[in-house]
């Protein structure tokens, strides 16, 4: 057994409540980080497919419907629902509440004619 002492250098704990900067790298709190990652997952994505699809059948969804949208998929993802469909006044959208992304879109009138299958859950909004 070695019994000889080891010099170490002695490194200064920063202080309780004072965020460091490592590397030249700005820091951040762990409230400020936190909050963007919960915006992140409550934030509605939308696939190409469904971008596409909005597009060319000329389907316009404003913001607030957008953030009612986004709420309802949430509270339907805390029920257990993994897809659903959305039912606007003028589209229905397939909104994955695994991902938070609309898979796709339709307009109401061609909305009628289809069969939507793999879905668990229908949300309604006016």
């Amino acid at each position: 057994m070695d019994n000889k002492i080891q010099a170490h250098h002695l490194h200064q704990l920063p202080r309780p409540g004072v965020l460091q900067k490592k590397h030249g790298m700005p820091s951040t709190s762990f409230k400020t980080l936190l909050n963007a990652e919960i915006q992140d997952k409550l934030e509605l994505k939308i696939s190409k497919h469904a971008e596409k699809r909005l597009q060319d059948r000329g389907i316009l969804i404003n913001d607030r419907q957008w953030s009612e949208i986004s709420v309802k998929m949430q509270e339907a993802k805390a029920k257990g629902v993994n897809d659903s469909l959305v039912v606007l006044k003028d589209a229905a959208l397939v909104v994955s509440a695994k991902n938070n992304t609309v898979i796709t879109a339709l307009d109401r009138d061609e909305a009628k004619t289809q069969i939507f299958t793999n879905i668990n859950g229908t949300i309604l909004i006016d």
